[in-house]
């Protein structure tokens, strides 16, 4: 039996440590780097089931398919690109807690699964998309590809980015198996990218759709399902903060419910960069889990010994 279960979210943008430089052999040290911290929380005896977001990888799959229709090579719909990175990210993940873990003299074996996540073909997010992709873009160069018909915004004053719609996850198709994963002791890899979005078509078949679901409301969907002890946002940033970038900015170690509620209605967390982790650990907590944890991951092991990190608790 499971003991103490984290879920643990990893940010697509913090696979990318350096936005200059997004190449692959960059996002390998990146997660190498993460896994180590993962590592040293299964040695300390939790159990584990990694989370990871794609939006990056996501934009430039779309990308560079794009350019490849103009020479005549077929396109990619998104929820292949979906299913792409939840293999490639995953194996890296794979790979990387595997060389972790044994450098620890641990052997266990670490799974990724392919997740389907259920959403309703009427969620009103498709009319709306709001999500970031992709690497971060000029206003001039956004301009430009939103002629081209892309829907484009400027993310919390990082630069500008397309969007899509990201409705709302329902439900995961492979929950069962990886509740089975866990139980028979893997680590299991599941979720990535919150899941490749499908809808069931009027003769109940499951089919995928143009949409990406924000990776950290499925993460916290998950942990809830789970009944997980601890459900951890590994972002970007350290702590979550007031008044974030400005001459006075303050950094949080803790929030109740009501002060998290409070602070996002005063408007301190950013559409499509904080606000989603905010809303996913008050989901997680509102719907009785102990507590939620947001940190960098250098800082994971610190955070869990209560010395840094930002937690969301009941209250």
């Amino acid at each position: 039996m499971v003991d103490k279960l984290a879920v643990v979210a990893i940010g697509g943008n913090s696979l990318i440590t350096d936005p200059k430089h997004p190449e692959v052999s960059q996002q390998w040290e990146a997660v190498r780097e993460t896994c180590k911290h993962i590592a040293q929380m299964i040695a300390a005896g939790w159990s584990i089931v990694v989370t990871h977001g794609n939006g990056p990888q996501v934009g430039f799959i779309l990308r560079r398919a794009e350019i490849a229709a103009q020479q005549g090579i077929h396109d990619v719909p998104l929820d292949l690109i979906g299913a792409d990175t939840q293999g490639s990210i995953g194996y890296m993940l794979q790979q990387s807690l595997d060389n972790a873990i044994r450098r620890l003299g641990i052997n266990r074996t670490i799974l990724t699964v392919v997740t389907q996540t259920l959403v309703d073909a009427n969620d009103p997010a498709f009319k709306n998309p709001d999500k970031p992709i992709g690497s971060f873009m000029t206003e001039t160069e956004a301009r430009k590809f939103e002629a081209e018909g892309w829907s484009v915004m400027e993310d919390a004053g990082r630069g500008w980015r397309r969007v899509v719609a990201s409705p709302k996850p329902l439900a995961f198709q492979e929950i069962n198996a990886i509740k089975a994963l866990m139980m028979s002791n893997y680590v299991v890899i599941a979720g990535g990218g919150g899941g490749i979005p499908v809808i069931r078509d009027a003769q109940g078949n499951l089919r995928g759709v143009y949409a990406v679901i924000d990776k950290d409301r499925a993460s916290s969907l998950l942990a809830q399902i789970l009944r997980a002890d601890l459900f951890i946002i590994s972002t970007g940033v350290e702590k979550v903060a007031l008044n974030f970038n400005k001459p006075d900015q303050r950094e949080l170690d803790q929030m109740t419910l009501a002060e998290a509620q409070q602070y996002m209605d005063e408007g301190h967390f950013a559409p499509g960069s904080m606000l989603p982790k905010i809303e996913a650990a008050m989901d997680f907590v509102r719907m009785g889990g102990p507590q939620a944890l947001i940190t960098d991951p250098p800082n994971l092991a610190r955070a869990l010994r209560g010395e840094t990190g930002t937690r969301v608790v009941p209250g």
